[in-house]
């Protein structure tokens, strides 16, 4: 076959026309009738643990991994591989330190934590602090595949932002959470199979294979696995990319309600366990995958450098190569790729970003009623939030491209907000002292130090997310010292040393952190 023009042929049509079809379809099936709250947001704590796994590791691979990860190597090295040993940081302390919180008294949202450890206000404060942030970083991730879909059909942008989103609200309105983690799943099977057949395509067309790209490659300095300096203000060292994608990572499973919603889908702490395991396992060959493309196609390009001269922008490196290099119907199958990235991450934010503004707002003093009539009518509430949600996304990513290249435009935003609000959580969980006014104190100088740094330093980005948290921790425990201690109530919520836990689970032991241990496998009971 002939190599693709630059005009989709009807076998690429049909290849992602078929895609979008079955994602709305298995999407509405999965979701069937949903009658509360519990079911529409939680999926009525029901869900496998490896299906959690997979989902949340198809929400964190959006279109912005899919084509930011190989235009980053293109363009700079393999020093960001190191994000990839910042998840063995992470996935731990997430694991056994914060998620016995979330589950100890049957939550919807992360941030219910908070109001329990410091009160009312600083979980609305940390609420409106991700709804915020998720909005803007929702309208990147729809940004991202209208630059596949303008380079390979020459659509206008708009009319690609539209359409994607359309498709990941039907599914998502109609079917909550139960449809969002099913179309994961299917999502995921699209996302690495699309990469895969880029990479070995593309392997195929350079000289000597794999051994010769990787000569290319390293002749241009793209193989470089490690910069040792301890320079702040350099883009890229393998200190960044460690100790600052260990606070992003972190932030993201512990803060970021699009993470945290699908934990509290399983049925119990230990099924949660295991799905945060599989996602930190199965992250390590896909993130590999992501990287070594850039390295790949940048050997193919040096080996023929009169085919970049039409590139406009890097991050439209993966769709200029499959569109000009490839035959049909691996275009399609790219388009479809994308879409499976964007549409898992699309659905699984507007999803979160409805639970927190229902549970943290409008619903915070209340619980799930008996009286069916008002359980329908609050399912119908959150999908009228869905759809708001998704025309406030759809106008954003109109013009959220002007913040960067796709890689730096995410790590700045989960820096600018991730790092003060994971100081929040800090201080809730490992401050005995910390209090609410001291908190609220902390979180405003972390996010005026993060501010500051990028508007006014050349501090590299991956550093926002580490001043935010350490500025937030600092100035929240030396601000609690000059107020009143957190009563033992509160106190309950923190980290207990061992001879503390012991205590708490003794005959006779009353009050709320006792009740805290009775209550951690309260997902069984519901």
């Amino acid at each position: 076959m002939q190599a693709y023009s630059g005009s989709l042929t009807l076998w690429d049509y049909a290849v992602f026309l078929v895609y979008i079809g079955l994602s709305v379809g298995l999407g509405l099936r999965a979701g069937g009738r949903q009658k509360d709250l519990k079911t529409y947001l939680l999926a009525g704590h029901q869900m496998h643990w490896a299906m959690i796994g997979i989902s949340v590791l198809a929400a964190l691979f959006s279109g912005i991994s899919f084509l930011g990860a190989p235009a980053e190597t293109f363009g700079h090295n393999l020093v960001y591989l190191w994000v990839v040993a910042a998840f063995f940081i992470a996935t731990p302390v997430a694991t056994l330190i914060f998620l016995p919180f979330f589950f100890r008294c049957n939550f919807y949202t992360a941030y219910e934590y908070l109001e329990h450890r410091f009160n009312l206000k600083i979980r609305r404060l940390s609420s409106a602090s991700f709804l915020f942030r998720g909005t803007l970083w929702l309208s990147l991730a729809l940004y991202a595949p209208s630059l596949v879909v303008s380079e390979m059909i020459g659509i206008p942008l708009w009319v690609s932002i539209v359409l994607t989103s359309l498709a990941a609200l039907v599914y998502t309105t109609v079917g909550g959470m139960r449809a969002v983690i099913y179309t994961d799943v299917m999502q995921f099977g699209v996302l690495l199979f699309g990469i895969v057949v880029v990479l070995i395509a593309a392997l195929g067309k350079i000289p000597g294979g794999l051994e010769g790209a990787w000569r290319i490659a390293e002749a241009g300095g793209r193989t470089t696995l490690a910069d040792w300096s301890f320079s702040l203000e350099e883009r890229m060292t393998l200190w960044g990319a460690l100790l600052g994608g260990s606070v992003i990572n972190l932030a993201g499973l512990i803060t970021d309600q699009v993470s945290v919603q699908r934990y509290l889908t399983a049925s119990s702490l230990d099924e949660c366990k295991r799905a945060l395991w599989l996602k930190l396992f199965l992250s390590l060959p896909l993130v590999g995958i992501f990287y070594f493309t850039g390295l790949i196609l940048y050997a193919f390009y040096q080996s023929n450098p009169g085919m970049l001269e039409s590139l406009s922008n890097v991050d439209r490196l993966l769709p200029h190569f499959v569109s000009r290099q490839l035959s049909a119907p691996v275009p399609g199958l790219l388009v479809a790729a994308i879409l499976a990235a964007t549409m898992s991450t699309i659905s699984a934010g507007i999803n979160s970003l409805t639970t927190a503004t229902m549970m943290d707002f409008l619903y915070a003093r209340e619980r799930q009623r008996a009286d069916p009539a008002v359980e329908a009518s609050r399912v119908r509430a959150a999908r009228w939030w869905t759809v708001a949600y998704g025309a406030v996304i759809t106008l954003l990513a109109l013009v959220v491209g002007r913040l960067g290249s796709l890689v730096e435009a995410s790590n700045k935003i989960a820096g600018c907000f991730g790092g003060p609000l994971l100081g929040i959580f800090f201080l809730g969980v490992f401050s005995r002292r910390a209090n609410a006014p001291g908190s609220l104190i902390g979180v405003t100088f972390g996010f005026l130090c993060v501010v500051g740094t990028g508007f006014f330093t050349p501090v590299s980005f991956m550093w926002y997310a580490v001043i935010g948290l350490l500025a937030t921790y600092g100035a929240g425990e030396t601000a609690s010292l000059f107020f009143e201690p957190p009563n033992e109530t509160q106190k309950g919520f923190t980290l207990k040393r061992p001879h503390e836990q012991v205590a708490r689970s003794s005959p006779g032991n009353e009050g709320e952190p006792s009740l805290l241990l009775q209550n951690e496998n309260k997902h069984h009971e519901d």
